[in-house]
């Protein structure tokens, strides 16, 4: 059985953070769904799994879709009392009565369960606090790009969401970079946590705009990933760069960035 069961569409470098903490601190995680598309004939719940055409037609468990989902959804009530704003990722304890939702703290509740072989969530209550401030200064930049990706891919994005996301995107990414300076090869203490972990993540996530210029070259707009935006950023590019060929970063980050870029060449004025 393992320690922690998670339901969400896929892929989703968000889940990856939980991912991650698991295979440095030794977590068991279970991980189910598929693409958004298809998680609208699946039952939401603890044993998350496809709905037959009958089962479908027969379901009472219904609900209107929100953001990223359109149609009917069908969530349990058991689903909705773990998960109360009825959203994904979706994680589960083994028993499947205590539902843990948001990212970040599923990726805490991972650290948290794998404390004793690995210190992900720091070494004392000061770390764990510093941890705390940076993933939550990770909540208004990954609000803001689910906002402006969303816009990428329904072709809505305007220089309004454009400004709002590039001013984010230069806070965000400037704070990692002073907390990389001078010389330190983590944001906190002297070894990788879940502070990493969630910069890694969001920053992969954010990479889908590579994947779609030719929506911002309709309107006129520069990619806020442009040629040379790493050297703006050089500390957390480069730590970026790192962790995503570190063993436990690689089997989730590396095969989604190749993906990225494949799909830039094969469509690049999409």
């Amino acid at each position: 059985m393992s320690d922690l069961r998670i339901f969400s569409y896929l892929p989703n470098p968000r889940i990856w953070k939980a991912t991650i903490a698991a295979r440095l601190c030794g977590v068991e995680v279970e991980v189910r769904g598929s693409s958004p598309k298809e998680l609208q004939s699946w039952l939401w719940d603890f044993d998350a799994h496809p709905l037959s055409g009958s089962d479908l037609a027969t379901s009472a468990d219904t609900q209107t879709g929100k953001v990223g989902f359109t149609g009917t959804l069908h969530k349990t009530a058991s689903f909705m009392e773990a998960h109360p704003f009825g959203t994904v990722p979706a994680a589960f304890s083994p028993d499947g009565k205590t539902g843990i939702f948001e990212s970040n703290s599923i990726m805490r509740a991972v650290a948290r369960l794998g404390e004793k072989r690995f210190p992900l969530y720091g070494r004392d209550a000061y770390e764990a606090s510093r941890i705390d401030s940076f993933l939550d200064a990770s909540l208004v930049f990954a609000r803001d790009s689910q906002i402006y990706l969303l816009s990428l891919i329904s072709g809505t994005v305007t220089p309004e969401t454009h400004s709002r996301m590039r001013d984010g995107f230069k806070i965000y990414l400037g704070g990692i970079n002073q907390s990389l300076s001078p010389n330190r090869d983590f944001l906190v203490g002297n070894s990788v946590t879940i502070a990493d972990i969630c910069f890694v993540a969001e920053l992969a996530l954010f990479s889908n705009e590579k994947a779609r210029p030719g929506e911002l070259i309709k309107k006129g707009l520069e990619p806020i990933l442009h040629y040379g935006i790493d050297a703006e950023f050089p500390l957390a590019f480069a730590h970026f760069s790192r962790l995503s060929r570190h063993a436990a970063f690689s089997p989730d980050i590396e095969p989604y960035l190749k993906k990225i870029e494949s799909s830039r060449a094969a469509h690049p004025n999409r």
